[in-house]
């Protein structure tokens, strides 16, 4: 199935039910039966009645072999009859069966069985017939942006004189001059000019009367945007044939998976019709399955070869225009191949988890027997060395919290994967991001115990500076392996995520997509992670490292500063992404999203003050700012991001539709969503002077409960993304396409 027209698809479930009732009602009047019989007619009663039941065939699809019935035979009549769309105004045709058997014991079972089964039938037809009006629309508006694009190659190329530069790239192998878009509507081939060969000709007046559809995307497009108005014209250069190749190559892509998504969709909601038809004949021993099949063969769903048309028409397209006549490349852009999964990641997953275990173990074994929780170092240790690896720790979390939510994703056919954009078959399964996760585990566990084991140089009683660079190197292999640009370690994915980073970065200079500002929400969970990084640039770039002190670090303005400003970063960046969608969609909604993110700004700045200089002042300040957002903040997530406490939906409390069979988990996650937010306490009430625990490991047990937190948001923030998309029944991306044509023009 297509995830996002579960809807539309044949409810084999329901109609199952439906048979099961008519079995159990056929099972009941047998035993009765057998039961007034003797014991040796009643076995001999059951031999024959299996021997008498219908034979499914061994060759025909639909079982239409069997031999023609009288009349006194037929069990079904099925009629056509032509109906009005009422909210298109548009004639159509539906199915209605009529059961001849009624009047019979238990018929009026059956009756609800077939009503069921026309009303499920006439729905498939509908929807099919409706989406293929789409593509059929969708297919001409291709061919007149293509005849666009080839008008605009020829002006810009402008390689032969312009007679013989009109000849359009759009022929066919016998040179007719067919568009493979165009067959559609075969009529308008006699309209189209031809020279002697016998070629199209591609007039270069449409340039006239098509304009590009310059959106801003890029920061430059963007700041030149805001000081003086866009010129939409056509300005005939390279750069632009590029860019409008390019979107119409990726329309050309998501076009074909839409017509290979109805395909597929025809065929299965087929099968379905006629495994159900079998299950019935089955179980109440009739034959009623060749008449509705005929039927089904007949409409149409079955009749129907514009898709199939178009398939062709597309990969022909494509090929010769985008792939420069190479067919393999071609259909491995249109049709990628599954991923297979391979035995050895589940093997590395399994050792990287277990050298995690084992290194854990090592740890806490090495603390216990050196005593060093009660050690003089302790406290050094806590505030220099404990700082650069929860850096680590804090992502090796968030990473397996993300290989959660793609289990649970991929388990309740949530799709993810066109919910963020990925290309087709290069999203990471959860045992890749496992792998990914204990990977990097492993290193920092591994680092982390050698510098428990490192100490004073007995001579100069200083730390030896070879040493204390481990973590530096750990974050720098880390970073390399980020940006490395070869084919390793999962590119396609590495490229998104730091695409996505740098529009992030850039906000609000580029379009902000999904996958743009979910990352900007991860972001704002990991704000102990980015002072991290800060305090990585101090402890290494003025030298403290060498002494294992922190003092420049804790004692600079400067970084009393940055402290303030890196726990903004975040929040800014989806406080200007709420701007931009505002400025662009004219959504008030993104002014209230935006104004959540400006009440964490104050609430993120009162607390950290309040850190630094106390007072009471400060205090009532950072308490009444944190309420005022976490109050904010806890409604978005829970009314709007995961769209629940809805007052008169058919699930109390909760959404219309929902994917968890169990409901308590909604309730369990909105309250602990309720608890974590709560977080920020710790910095008011003062629970990192708590005696026993560090102050800095207290930092980090509440920043894990964040990213736990945030972890929880991601599955529902996806699940409501994608029911949204299955109610508008939305299965491919949206490509915007490059020109538009004037009002009224039509092609030639």
């Amino acid at each position: 199935m297509v995830p996002e027209w579960r809807e539309a698809y044949m409810n084999y479930n329901y109609l199952k039910t439906l048979l099961k009732q008519i079995l159990i009602f056929h099972r009941r009047q047998t035993s009765s039966h057998v039961n007034s019989l003797p014991p040796s007619k009643a076995a001999s009663l059951k031999r024959r009645t299996s021997l008498f039941r219908a034979f499914s065939g061994l060759t025909n699809r639909y079982g239409n072999s069997s031999p023609k019935k009288d009349k006194e035979d037929e069990v079904i009549l099925v009629s056509a009859m032509q109906t009005v769309d009422e909210e298109q105004g548009e004639d159509g045709q539906s199915y209605q069966t009529t059961f001849l058997r009624s009047p019979e014991e238990g018929g009026e079972l059956e009756l609800v069985f077939f009503r069921g089964l026309d009303h499920e039938f006439n729905k498939v037809v509908h929807f099919y017939k409706t989406k293929v009006d789409e593509v059929v629309k969708q297919a001409e508006e291709l061919s007149e942006q293509m005849d666009a694009l080839i008008a605009l190659r020829i002006k810009v190329n402008n390689r032969v004189n312009p007679r013989a530069a009109a000849v359009s790239p759009f022929i066919n192998e016998t040179n007719t001059g067919s568009y493979p878009l165009d067959a559609i509507h075969e009529e308008q081939q006699e309209k189209r000019s031809h020279d002697a060969r016998g070629y199209k000709m591609a007039s270069l007046e449409v340039l006239k009367h098509v304009k590009l559809n310059a959106t801003p995307k890029t920061p430059r497009s963007t700041i030149k945007n805001v000081f003086k108005s866009l010129n939409l014209d056509l300005r005939f250069n390279k750069n632009e044939v590029r860019d409008a190749q390019e979107k119409l190559k990726q329309a050309f892509i998501e076009f074909h998976q839409k017509l290979r998504f109805l395909q597929n969709y025809a065929f299965l909601n087929q099968l379905a019709l006629s495994k159900i038809m079998k299950k019935h004949d089955k179980i109440t021993s009739r034959n009623a399955s060749d008449a509705y099949l005929k039927m089904v063969e007949d409409s149409y769903l079955s009749q129907s070869d514009e898709v199939a048309k178009l398939i062709g028409r597309v990969e022909s397209a494509f090929v010769k225009h985008f792939c420069n006549g190479n067919r393999n490349q071609g259909m491995n852009t249109l049709r990628p191949k599954a991923k297979r999964e391979k035995h050895r990641l589940t093997f590395f997953v399994g050792c990287f988890f277990g050298f995690s275990l084992a290194l854990v173990v090592a740890i806490i074994a090495s603390v216990r027997a050196r005593d060093l929780l009660k050690s003089e170092g302790r406290t050094q240790y806590m505030n220099t060395i404990f700082p650069l690896y929860s850096l680590f720790g804090f992502l090796v979390l968030h990473m397996l919290m993300y290989a959660g939510n793609v289990y649970f994703w991929t388990r309740y056919r949530i799709n993810y994967s066109f919910i963020f954009g990925f290309k087709p078959h290069t999203e990471l399964g959860f045992l890749q991001v496992l792998l990914l996760s204990f990977g990097l585990s492993v290193l920092t566990l591994a680092a982390a115990l050698s510098n428990l084991e490192m100490e004073l140089d007995p001579t100069t009683k200083s730390y030896k500076v070879v040493t204390e660079l481990l973590p530096l190197a750990l974050l720098i292999v880390v970073l390399l392996i980020i940006v490395c640009p070869f084919d390793i370690f999962y590119r396609a994915n590495r490229f998104f995520f730091l695409v996505c980073l740098y529009h992030c970065i850039c906000a609000p200079l580029y379009s902000v997509t999904l996958p743009d500002f979910f990352l900007a929400d991860q972001l704002t969970s990991q704000v102990q992670l980015l002072r991290n990084l800060q305090f990585y640039v101090c402890y290494y770039g003025w030298g403290d490292f060498k002494k294992r002190n922190a003092e420049t670090c804790n004692n600079s303005d400067v970084y009393d500063v940055f402290f303030i400003l890196i726990a903004v970063v975040p929040y800014w960046i989806r406080l200007v992404q709420c701007i931009r969608r505002l400025c662009e969609e004219r959504d008030s909604t993104q002014a209230q999203n935006g104004f959540k993110y400006f009440s964490t700004i104050a609430a993120v700045v009162t607390r950290a003050l309040y850190s630094k200089k106390k007072g009471i002042t400060l205090k009532i300040i950072a308490a009444s700012t944190s309420g005022v957002a976490t109050v904010f903040s806890t409604y978005w997530d829970i009314v709007m991001d995961w769209g629940l406490l809805c007052r008169n939906s058919e699930n109390p409390w909760l959404r219309d539709k929902l994917i968890l069979p169990n409901k308590s988990i909604y309730f369990i996650a909105m309250v602990l969503n309720v608890i974590l937010r709560l977080a920020w306490m710790q910095t008011v009430l003062d629970f990192h002077e708590t005696p026993s625990v560090h102050r800095n490991a207290l930092i980090a047990i509440f920043a894990s409960l964040e990213i736990i937190r945030r972890g929880i948001w991601n599955f529902f923030r996806l699940e409501n993304e994608h029911l949204n998309n299955v109610g508008k029944f939305r299965a491919v991306k949206s490509v915007p396409l490059p020109f538009s044509y004037e009002d009224g023009y039509k092609n030639l």
